[in-house]
């Protein structure tokens, strides 16, 4: 890769990991297109939701990269993307004041967004914050104890979805329930594929992620069970009348057994990144799917 010039607005782009923000802005989707269904969707709002959801993923991003440097966790054989503290791009110092920038502006939208949707949100916001810092900082990192996944599900599902839906429609339905769970095992693939990928290292830096726990074998069943849960589960939109709802995300399962074979196929190294890839253009299209399908219902 060529050289970086240190706290350049490259150096910040790349900490940003700006191909994570499709990741946040999915659930968000997904929440949007419930409003849409219902009738209520707002463009201020639903704006301001995106912004708050773009700017906690570059503020997670920064977090996880400063302290996972200070824990040691981003050796010289790592696998992954290279994190910006590692390299020498951005000094740990103005890491730390990009992260406060970035809690600060993702403050600043949720005050704006309380103005739609109610005080009843600040808990809500509160905790997004808080746990940007845990997963990664403190002397319990959750990330380091296997408690991603259970995180992912709920910030990538029930928090984005639900309350961009709340934010602008002030109820919770059936459908948002089932949009939420969806939503945040899709979004998990993402984590459990770079756990997959890096289970040998984070064994040796001492993070007990799921895959580390129970081995490779069980990593690739996680994976593909995971995509499969969700189509499954929005299948009980045919409960509610949501037919296209139901059925459209179906078409997620051929790409997703497509990835997934590649994966196991692979099997190790950063050959996987590929595989990262593929994943990130999977969960996408299952929003679109699944947003397109309520719309239509």
């Amino acid at each position: 890769m060529e050289t970086v010039k240190t706290n350049s607005i490259k150096a910040w782009v790349l900490a940003a990991r700006p191909k994570t923000l499709a990741a946040a802005a999915t659930p968000v989707l997904l929440g949007c297109s419930l409003a849409a269904s219902d009738g209520w969707l707002q463009f201020i709002p639903a704006l301001l939701c995106f912004l708050f959801a773009f700017t906690m993923q570059i503020d997670a991003n920064f977090i996880n990269d400063f302290f996972d440097f200070l824990k040691g966790s981003d050796r010289e054989d790592r696998l992954g993307p290279e994190r910006a503290c590692a390299q020498g791009w951005i000094t740990l110092n103005a890491m730390k004041h990009g992260i406060a920038s970035a809690t600060i502006l993702s403050c600043i939208w949720g005050v704006l967004i309380l103005f739609f949707s109610g005080l009843e949100m600040i808990p809500v916001g509160l905790l997004c914050i808080l746990f940007a810092f845990l997963y990664t900082a403190g002397p319990y990192p959750l990330a380091y104890h296997g408690w991603g996944d259970v995180l992912v599900i709920v910030f990538f599902g029930f928090v984005p979805v639900g309350c961009t839906y709340y934010t602008m429609c002030h109820d919770w339905t059936w459908s948002v329930t089932i949009a939420c769970l969806a939503s945040g095992l899709v979004s998990d693939l993402l984590l459990m594929l770079n756990n997959y990928r890096d289970r040998e290292q984070d064994k040796i830096s001492g993070k007990r992620t799921l895959v580390v726990r129970f081995g490779a074998k069980a990593g690739r069943w996680m994976y593909f069970a995971l995509g499969l849960i969700a189509c499954l589960l929005c299948l009980l939109f045919v409960i509610t009348g949501q037919l296209w709802a139901a059925i459209l995300p179906q078409l997620f399962l051929f790409p997703h057994l497509n990835t997934w074979q590649h994966m196991v196929k692979i099997n190790k190294g950063k050959e996987l990144n590929k595989v990262l890839g593929e994943t990130a253009r999977n969960i996408a299209l299952f929003g679109v799917l699944l947003s397109l399908g309520l719309i239509l219902s």
